[in-house]
């Protein structure tokens, strides 16, 4: 039971806070960048082929790798997205947000751990290990999500929502840079040439990175939130319960519904591209490990140049303006890609991926945050239905990607498919922008200071 003299007031904007917020996005892009996007990609792809043979054995069952890697993704986010209204409910009873995320970073860091066992001789260990890392990396992210609006001020969310990121692309460039070093020259390290052991080593640096500078959030976030009253008994249904709230509060709200159809779509289609550029680009392509990580390194440095630049644009035109603007450069991306037959096409792409990446990532964040309810203290709630629909996005994006791919024997048309997401996306962003224009009573703080002063 909490005391009321241990619950914690908490003063938005203190730097001390934010900084230690900031953090932990420095601390677990590691994962995004070398277990989902980079290294452990390549390493799978290598474990689970066979010369020209790419089915593999899981349970008994033969599967594609590459459609067994994709709905291993969306497995892992559909529990995300199933289990995580019962563990925010937990969190707003018991006030202990941090606690919930504390314990999916371990969940993650030690799965990630666990990866340096992976083998062609273990595959179904593999799977499972990246499934859980993947759970533990979603799961703390709705937390970490949460407390954006509860430690910043409104005008002070897109730059700090920037930041975070642009200081996650940082952190995870330099271990990979250690671990591409480590991989492309094994013999500085004592190990042979020939040897699976630098990218099984890779793994246990994010576990180590991951648990390690994440204490820094930790020691800093508030450890009490606000603390809702309610009985032990409604803890295990109130979270769907209070989903059903938020969507209902939504469902009457122009404004939510239009942007968080648009956002489901555009999150199908981003988080499906991060998850599956690099297998695409050595599948497809045929590019070997020295072409791919060296370009997933440039993408992310381009991403913090993308995450800067795009908050900048949303203080000059406005969130939805700067937003839309990365969903049409999304669509042009995917159909770019699909038409790429070589090197230079795929290396094109993905810079421009770099370049909008961070900043529809951070934009789609602030913006939510800008429209929730004033004077809410529901932030949990409200976030947790925003993670809801990432995670079922990301599980309907991959899912489609690899069922594409059974179908069809080709990795091309499920990006083509991706590109159709990006414009349905598109379809629901636009009507939301011209309503806030042509509406001033319902124009919000996403959009630019330029044009509210002139309403």
């Amino acid at each position: 039971m909490i005391r009321k003299n241990n619950e914690q007031t908490i003063v938005k904007g203190d730097k001390r806070i934010v900084r230690g917020w900031v953090m932990y996005d420095w601390a677990n892009s590691v994962y995004q960048l070398t277990i989902a996007s980079a290294i452990f990609p390549i390493y799978y792809n290598t474990v689970t082929r066979n010369g020209n043979d790419f089915s593999v054995s899981f349970f008994g069952a033969k599967v594609i790798n590459t459609v067994l890697y994709s709905w291993a993704i969306a497995v892992a986010y559909l529990l995300v997205a199933i289990f995580s209204p019962l563990f925010s409910s937990m969190a707003d009873y018991s006030g202990r947000r941090k606690g919930f995320m504390r314990a999916f970073t371990l969940i993650g860091a030690i799965a990630c751990g666990v990866l340096f066992f992976f083998d062609k001789n273990h595959i179904e260990l593999g799977i499972i290990a990246f499934t859980l890392g993947t759970i533990g990396y979603g799961g703390s992210i709705v937390f970490y999500n949460s407390f954006l609006p509860v430690i910043a001020e409104p005008e002070d969310q897109d730059r700090i929502s920037a930041r975070g990121y642009s200081m996650g692309y940082l952190g995870g460039v330099i271990l990979l840079l250690f671990n591409l070093l480590m991989i492309m020259k094994p013999t500085l390290f004592g190990i042979p040439a020939d040897s699976s052991l630098p990218a099984r080593i890779s793994f246990l640096t994010v576990f180590l990175w991951w648990i390690g500078f994440s204490q820094i959030t930790f020691s800093r976030l508030p450890k009490y939130t606000f603390r809702k009253r309610m009985t032990r008994e409604s803890v295990w249904s109130n979270g769907y319960k209070e989903l059903q709230l938020v969507f209902n509060q939504i469902r009457k709200s122009y404004k939510l519904s239009m942007y968080l159809t648009g956002f489901f779509f555009l999150m199908m289609g981003l988080l499906t591209t991060m998850f599956m550029a690099v297998t695409y680009g050595e599948k497809e392509i045929g590019l070997k490990e020295d072409v791919l990580i060296p370009t997933i390194l440039a993408v992310q440095l381009v991403g913090m140049l993308g995450a800067w630049m795009f908050a900048r644009f949303s203080e000059k035109i406005g969130n939805l303006s700067s937003l839309m603007m990365t969903v049409v450069l999304w669509a042009l991306i995917c159909v770019g890609v699909f038409l790429a037959s070589d090197a230079v096409g795929f290396l094109t792409a993905a810079f421009f991926i770099g370049l909008v990446m961070g900043g529809s990532q951070s934009l789609a964040r602030s913006t939510y945050s800008k429209m929730l309810p004033d004077n809410t203290t529901d932030h949990t709630s409200f976030f947790s239905f925003y993670d809801v629909m990432e995670k079922l996005a990301t599980v309907a994006g991959t899912f489609s990607f690899g069922a594409i791919e059974a179908i069809t024997g080709s990795m091309r048309y499920s990006v083509l498919a991706i590109a159709v997401f990006f414009v349905i996306s598109l379809c629901f962003l636009w009507p939301l922008y011209w309503r806030t224009r042509l509406t001033p009573n319902e124009l919000n703080s996403f959009s630019s200071p330029a044009v509210r002063e002139k309403q």
